[in-house]
């Protein structure tokens, strides 16, 4: 995963709704967390996140089959 700085608005949804998977920075922007891969059993978390983007900034860059 990975958040779009051109697209993040700063809404923080993304961060309210999945702690562990995504931080702000100093302007209250969207981070990831890590290195954007996203662990067994957050997978909810992270499409919960995703949804809930009003920009769609969060980009899911490859899904596990």
């Amino acid at each position: 995963m990975r958040i779009d700085p051109e697209r993040c608005q700063g809404h923080g949804r993304c961060y309210d709704l999945a702690p562990a998977l995504f931080g702000e920075d100093d302007e209250g922007y969207g981070t990831v967390l890590g290195d954007g891969v996203v662990a067994e059993g957050a997978e909810h978390d992270a499409r919960l996140a995703v949804a809930n983007c009003p920009e769609r900034a969060i980009d899911v860059l490859k899904e596990a089959r």
